[in-house]
């Protein structure tokens, strides 16, 4: 089945105008043109996040979309595939965000324009808890883009957390996925866009 929709959700502290988000649209907008693609801003809330993410695409058609996570959206993107039953890319994805981000509690800055200011607020990760996928196997095809030199997230956890997975592993690299580019088109034939 090709996929019709695409939703890209971003990290933690970061935005619609990542590297990796742009280069997705880019992408699509250059070889997919007939694909709907999304990036919301996605609020501090997990929760909060989740309904704009599921408000966002109530209407999209079920067999026919997917989704791209990166980092705490790779997390965000385990729930969507679960509820959407729909194919999810992880990229560096987060495996355990309620225990990594408890150390961020308080104020933080967006990474893309640092005059930005949220707050990441303690019942956030109860929320993340709530969201948490890892007890139920995948809904759907998964691809994992995993980069063993990522700086934030343990890319053996990673590995381990998504077993069904078509997982590419790679030697190096960095959270950022500076070389993301190179696996976009990996990325439209695993989720076969239209």
């Amino acid at each position: 089945m090709t996929t019709t929709h695409l939703l890209y959700l971003h990290g933690f502290r970061s935005s619609p105008s990542s590297a990796k988000a742009r280069q997705t649209a880019a992408h699509v907008a250059a070889h997919h043109p007939s694909v709907t693609f999304w990036c919301p801003q996605l609020p501090p809330s997990p929760r909060a996040a989740m309904a704009l993410v599921a408000q966002g695409i109530a209407h999209w058609p079920r067999h026919s979309m997917a989704v791209i996570g990166s980092s705490l959206g790779g997390f965000y993107a385990s729930w969507v595939a679960q509820h959407a039953g729909c194919p999810s890319v992880m990229l560096n994805p987060a495996v355990d965000p309620a225990r990594d981000l408890a150390r961020y509690i308080g104020e933080q800055t967006s990474w893309h324009d640092p005059s930005e200011r949220f707050y990441f607020l303690p019942e956030y990760i109860g929320e993340l808890q709530a969201l948490d996928m890892r007890a139920r196997p995948a809904a759907a095809r998964e691809l994992a883009l995993i980069a063993k030199g990522d700086e934030v997230l343990d890319w053996r956890e990673m590995v381990g957390r998504y077993p069904q997975a078509e997982q590419v592993v790679l030697e190096g690299g960095d959270h950022a996925l500076g070389n993301y580019g190179d696996y976009l088109p990996l990325v439209s034939q695993f989720l076969q866009l239209a």
